[in-house]
């Protein structure tokens, strides 16, 4: 049998964010995020869910950490949910919060699991989202202050850490789509979000250079690869404003210290003064990390539409294969990101820190759930990102997402990433998937059949 082997030192773990699992809304002195907020206005959510409850992964994480040690994961990312350390996103602090994470912290390290933090995964405090939220400049500012509060009080026992999870989902799809918290359908709204994110984010990576705490940070970024859908002329341009709008518009400062030209030209035109940038801007956000996270689930193939103010649109080819999101299966797609994050931004590590799928998956009759499409979506990226390996990028770890099925933003508990099966209906009860189970043999083996 031909074997896809990894690194020795590669590291297989899973990934959960704070408000989609943890639930406890309201207990324990935790204040109100955007999320509380949104999901309970009417109509923002599928059959009007919450994250009231979720997994109630606050009170069942021991629990959860056992089933991470079953499968056998080198290493777990959480995110840690801003209002339940400082309910007011700014000032008192919330030590029954601290208190949480720590037990959360210890209890992975007792059971020899690497803890990996996410500061922001999209839970802002509501008392700044009512100063203005992100579009507010002094919540860099804020997030700044929190960050070194974490780092202060869990430095010594976190190892990674993740500033930011998705930007591009917190500014546009939040600021100019309005699918998600806090709802805005704003360019220049969504502009500034994004600014301001980036912005905190290199204050943060500051603020842990100058804590002097042992460990690494970086930032994730929900990267697609951008496919033209011919070769003609007006295609490549709809491609080129898709990554960039997409992709670049986070890296290129990110790794560069700019935005991309063409499409800040754009803007300028359209906008005028597209966002507040002030002097220095730049140089902070590009402050050097010790890593890139991605999240990758699949590709966007693209067309020119003039009707558009970036002159694209996104296209379904019908011959492919979809998830349960109406994502396109395309495993190529994380070797050819790969392969360009390595060639045109960074030869530092990489993490893959989301990758996986969601299907309408059921309980069997035996008790089991036998999740096969999500098995072989696994094995498939599992191998493309063992080709991107092959040929040199450096990819240190994988993530997979998500550890269980929970709260999935605006579908509710309507879409399924897990590989362990939340019962909902029978009292929270875990079952682990098929796909943990072969994830749990991948992980002990190290490799993928090819």
């Amino acid at each position: 049998m031909a074997k896809l082997t990894f690194p020795e030192d590669f590291e297989w773990g899973a990934a959960t964010a704070s408000y989609q699992i943890e639930g406890a809304a309201n207990e324990d002195g935790k204040g109100e995020s955007i999320w509380d907020r949104f999901s309970h206005q009417k109509g923002n959510i599928t059959n009007n869910d919450t994250g009231d409850v979720a997994c109630d992964h606050y009170h069942r994480y021991q629990e959860d950490i056992e089933l991470m040690r079953k499968i056998g994961l080198d290493s777990y990312r959480f995110s840690i949910s801003w209002p339940r350390i400082i309910p007011a996103g700014s000032g008192k602090i919330n030590q029954k919060g601290i208190d949480f994470y720590k037990r959360l912290v210890n209890e992975l390290l007792k059971t020899g699991i690497k803890p990996a933090a996410t500061l922001y995964h999209w839970d802002l405090p509501q008392k700044l989202q009512d100063k203005g939220g992100w579009e507010n400049r002094d919540t860099a500012k804020y997030f700044n202050e929190y960050a070194q509060l974490m780092y202060k009080e869990l430095g010594d026992l976190v190892p990674r850490w993740i500033t930011h999870n998705e930007p591009f989902v917190v500014s546009m799809v939040g600021n100019l789509f309005g699918e998600h918290a806090p709802g805005n359908q704003d360019h220049q709204k969504a502009l500034q979000v994004a600014h301001n994110l980036l912005l905190s984010h290199g204050m943060a990576v500051e603020s842990f250079r100058e804590s002097g705490i042992e460990g690494e940070i970086g930032i994730t970024l929900n990267l697609a690869p951008v496919y033209a859908n011919s070769e003609n002329k007006k295609d490549q341009i709809a491609k080129d404003y898709s990554d960039a709008f997409n992709n670049r518009w986070f890296l290129d400062p990110v790794f560069k210290g700019e935005y991309p030209e063409k499409l800040m030209a754009l803007y300028q035109k359209e906008f005028n003064q597209p966002f507040e940038l002030e002097t220095g801007d730049l140089e902070i956000i590009s402050r050097d990390i010790d890593f890139l996270g991605i999240n990758y689930y699949s590709r966007a193939l693209v067309e020119y539409d003039e009707s558009k103010l970036l002159n694209f649109k996104t296209v379904k080819p019908e011959a492919s294969n979809y998830t349960a999101m109406d994502w396109e299966v395309y495993p190529q797609g994380l070797t050819d990101l790969l392969l360009s994050l390595d060639d045109q931004y960074t030869k530092k590590p990489i993490f893959i820190t989301e990758n996986g799928a969601a299907y309408d998956d059921q309980i069997a009759e035996d008790g089991n759930v036998h999740d096969d499409k999500r098995v072989d979506y696994l094995e498939k990226h599992f191998r493309a990102a063992q080709q991107a390996v092959e040929k040199g990028v450096n990819l240190k770890g994988y993530y997979l997402w998500s550890l269980m099925d929970n709260f999935e933003w605006a579908y509710g508990y309507n879409k399924r990433f897990g590989i362990i099966y939340i019962d909902y209906d029978n009292g929270q009860n875990r079952i682990l998937k098929d796909s943990a189970k072969m994830y749990s043999k991948v992980i002990e083996n190290n490799y993928i059949k090819a």
